[in-house]
């Protein structure tokens, strides 16, 4: 048994309003290439294979030529939705597709029903919600680690009566993982932390949600997104992770992915960044360029890109400022919701903070937003443009 484990293709994803769908394609045909020349049995692809609910027509064309390219190459694939992922969308004539070998895992009625590829048992777990699959799979306990194990219980179950060897999926953050800034937290108030030990019991758990390719536990792995969606990636390799379980142990091994083009993160005043030789390398690359000048130079954007053309960001953080120069967006990008909800109770009460008690309330109205702008999303109504992506 041989497959590919992936994740988080993101379709349709924009990089500081550069739209990623062309260095995506080139990734699904790296990826249909190296189907076809490892000869590999399943492509196992776990959540966040759109970038919105509501894709636009071009990204579901990629997605739909794709899976026939895969199936032709010889793959049976296998894909469960992620928390960006519209489940009635994605899951739309799953049933039908899954005669043809491609198996769309998106409801939590589907866990514990594995797809059985070369004797090997893959159980595809979709994004749980909690607050609404909770009922669903028996358990009281409404986090994100309370749902993944009471689906882990139904899939130890299948796998004790089955026997050979098993495989999950899953979308989730799992503690121990790194994260980026292009992550959508999917919970406040730490209740969104799983576990790895929640997923004992499987042979390998092929993890989605986070975007740097990583392993948390022996046999827990996450493959990463195939492309680089923010500046805190750029040191990131990107790719697919090669799964062999025809021995007595799982053998991983990764399948770097073509980059269209690198990223690179440059800092300094503003005349050694345009003449230095140390920076030859980022001129074709995309470019966040922080500017060091103890006075914001005239005209920065124009001479930075005269030498860095492709540069998408441009930030001032002067030496020796008594006060960084950030914009409020800045300001606040680490602290949570709920700290800035806190924070401007705080500012309009001159000064006096949140109780503990106020800030629990806080919490949960911020959770049950987050809860409801899921559930519209699956009804059909689009995300407000407030809406932060991830």
């Amino acid at each position: 048994m041989r497959l590919i484990h992936t994740s988080d293709w993101h379709l349709g994803r924009a990089f500081h309003q550069v739209g990623l769908l062309r260095a995506q394609a080139a990734y699904l045909d790296h990826l249909v290439e190296v189907v076809r020349a490892e000869r590999v049995d399943a492509v196992l692809v776990s959540g966040d294979v759109y970038d919105r609910a509501m894709p636009a027509p071009d990204t579901v064309e990629l997605l739909s030529q794709t899976l026939e390219r895969l199936v032709d190459a010889g793959a049976q694939v296998v894909l469960s939705s992620g928390n960006h992922d519209s489940a009635i969308r994605l899951g739309f004539a799953s049933g039908l597709l899954e005669r043809s070998g491609v198996h769309i895992r998106t409801s939590v009625h589907d866990v514990g029903r594995p797809v059985v590829v070369g004797g090997v048992a893959v159980h595809p777990l979709p994004y749980l919600e909690p607050a609404l699959v909770a009922d669903a799979l028996g358990t009281t306990d409404r986090t994100h680690a309370g749902v993944l194990r009471a689906a882990m219980d139904r899939v130890r179950t299948d796998v004790a009566g089955r026997g050979g060897r098993s495989v999950v999926m899953a979308h989730a953050f799992v503690t121990g993982g790194a994260t980026s800034e292009s992550e959508r937290d999917i919970s406040v108030g730490g209740v969104s932390a799983v576990p790895p030990g929640v997923f004992e019991g499987v042979d390998y758990a092929a993890l989605g949600h986070l975007h740097g390719r990583q392993e948390v536990a022996e046999g827990v792995r996450y493959s990463g997104s195939p492309v680089a969606m923010s500046f805190s990636e750029w040191r990131h390799r990107k790719g697919s992770l090669f799964v062999d379980l025809s021995g007595e142990t799982p053998v991983v091994e990764h399948v770097d992915a073509p980059v269209e083009r690198p990223l690179a993160v440059l800092r300094g005043t503003l005349e050694d960044l345009v003449t230095s030789s140390a920076h030859t390398g980022a001129e074709a690359a995309w470019c966040q360029v922080t500017l060091t000048d103890p006075l914001r130079p005239l005209g920065a954007m124009d001479r930075v890109r005269a030498r860095f053309p492709h540069t998408l960001e441009l930030r001032f953080e002067p030496e020796g400022a008594g006060v960084p120069l950030r914009p409020y967006a800045r300001r606040v990008e680490s602290r949570s919701e709920v700290d800035v909800c806190c924070d401007f109770l705080g500012h309009v009460r001159g000064g006096r903070p949140a109780t503990d008690d106020e800030r629990s309330l806080l919490a949960e109205a911020v959770e049950a937003t987050r809860v409801a702008r899921g559930v519209t999303d699956e009804e059909g109504v689009a995300r407000t443009a407030t809406e932060g992506a991830a």
